[in-house]
C-alpha cells in the first residue's frame, strides 16, 4: 500500500518517464475526496472511453455526466500519446469490484483470479486513466498511444516501487466491464515491465520538418502524407472515408483545412494546403523521408 502521488510529483514522474503531459485547468484539485476515501493506492486501471476526438473526450472525463460526477479517470491518453491531466484524488473510474483480484495486485502476483464478485471500492485503490478509443474491436490503437500507455503505468509503478503486475484492466477488475478491447493486457504489462527494468529518461520527440507548400499541390505519395494523416485523425481533424495516406488526396486537404480552423484560421487561410505555423502546430511524428 501506498500514499497517493501528489500533483507536482505525479507530473514530475511522467516526464522523466518521457511522457508528454497536457494539464488541464483545475485538475490539481479536481476529485471526489468528499465522497469517500483516496488511497491507500495499489495500482493502476486501464480504461476505454468509447468515444472518439481528443478534445470531446477529455472534457467528458474532467465533468462526467448527470448520472456520473467527473473526474472519471486522472488522464486521459489520446492517440497521439499525449495525457491529458484531469483529475488529482478520488475519480469515479473503477466502481465496485473483485477484492480478490485486489489482493493479487497487492501480492503483485503474475496472474489474477477472474473477477466474480463486485465487494470492494476501486476508486479508493487505483489511478484510472481513459484511453481514447471506441473498444468496438476495431478502433485502431496507434503506436504512439500505446506507448504512452504503458510510459504512464510505469511512471507510476517506478514512483511507488511497483512492478508491471500492479497494472490492471477494467475488465479485470470487474465481469461488469469489457476495458480496454484492442489489445491485452499482457501485452501492456510486458511494456510496463521493459521499461522498468531501465531507467526513467525524458525523451524528446522528433517531428517531421515542414516539406513546403509546394510539395503538396504535386500530390506526393510518401510516408509523410501517411503519417499527417493519422496525426489529423488524431487530433479529431478527419475528413477520411479511406486511409490516410500514402497518396496526397482531397481528403487530406479537407481533413487539414479542419485542423486549420481548429487553430483558428478562417477564409483563404483555412484553404487546406500545409503551412509552416500549422505544421509545426500538428507535431508530425519523423518518417525521414521525403
Amino acid at each position: 500500500m501506498s500514499t497517493p502521488l501528489t500533483a507536482a510529483a505525479l507530473v514530475a514522474a511522467l516526464k522523466a518517464e518521457g511522457v508528454t503531459v497536457v494539464e488541464h485547468t483545475g485538475w490539481r484539485t479536481h476529485n471526489r475526496n468528499s465522497k469517500g476515501a483516496w488511497g491507500p493506492v495499489n495500482g493502476v486501471m486501464i480504461h476505454h472511453t468509447v468515444t472518439s476526438g481528443t478534445d470531446s473526450s477529455v472534457a467528458l472525463c474532467y465533468n462526467g455526466r448527470s448520472d456520473l460526477p467527473g473526474p472519471l479517470c486522472h488522464g486521459v491518453i489520446a492517440k497521439d500519446g499525449t495525457v491529458h491531466l484531469v483529475g488529482n484524488g478520488r475519480a469515479n473510474h473503477a466502481g465496485s469490484g473483485d477484492g480478490d483480484v485486489l489482493r493479487a495486485v497487492v501480492a503483485e502476483k503474475a496472474s489474477l483470479p477472474a473477477p466474480n464478485q463486485q465487494n470492494t471500492d476501486g476508486n479508493t485503490r487505483f489511478y484510472g486513466f481513459e484511453c481514447v478509443n471506441l473498444g468496438d474491436g476495431k478502433d485502431p490503437w496507434p503506436d504512439a498511444q500505446l506507448d504512452a500507455i504503458a510510459r504512464t503505468a510505469a511512471a507510476i509503478c517506478r514512483a511507488h516501487g511497483w512492478s508491471a503486475a500492479s497494472v490492471i484492466g477494467h475488465k479485470e477488475w470487474t465481469s461488469a466491464k469489457i476495458d480496454p478491447r484492442g489489445f491485452t493486457m499482457a501485452s501492456l504489462r510486458t511494456r510496463v515491465a521493459k521499461l522498468l527494468a531501465g531507467k526513467a529518461t525524458t525523451t524528446t520527440p522528433k517531428y517531421q520538418p515542414f516539406p513546403g507548400a509546394d510539395w503538396f499541390r504535386k500530390q506526393p505519395k510518401s510516408a509523410i502524407v501517411t503519417a499527417l494523416g493519422k496525426r489529423l485523425v488524431a487530433v479529431g481533424c478527419s475528413a477520411y472515408a479511406d486511409g490516410p495516406g500514402p497518396r496526397w488526396t482531397d481528403a487530406d486537404r479537407k481533413s487539414y483545412a479542419k485542423w486549420q480552423r481548429k487553430l483558428g484560421y478562417t477564409g483563404s487561410d483555412a484553404d487546406g494546403w500545409p503551412g509552416a505555423t500549422s505544421w509545426a502546430a500538428l507535431k508530425v511524428p519523423y518518417t525521414g523521408g521525403t
